[in-house]
């Protein structure tokens, strides 16, 4: 897995960029834990992995 960016990781799961948003926002304490801020662009390997197994992302 690789460093993506939000909207690129909203475009593999085919939603808006705000309905992901919304979606990362059900995970916020996941997301501080890692480092992850609302304004954090690029998410690192673990987060993406993360969110590609919870909402069954393909990359």
């Amino acid at each position: 897995m690789k460093a993506m960016l939000k909207s690129e990781l909203a475009t593999a799961a085919g939603v808006s960029t705000d309905t992901f948003r919304r979606w990362l926002h059900s995970d916020i304490d996941y997301l501080r834990s890692q480092g992850i801020t609302p304004k954090t662009k690029v998410l690192p390997p673990q987060v993406v992995r993360y969110l590609c197994e919870k909402y069954d992302i393909e990359v």
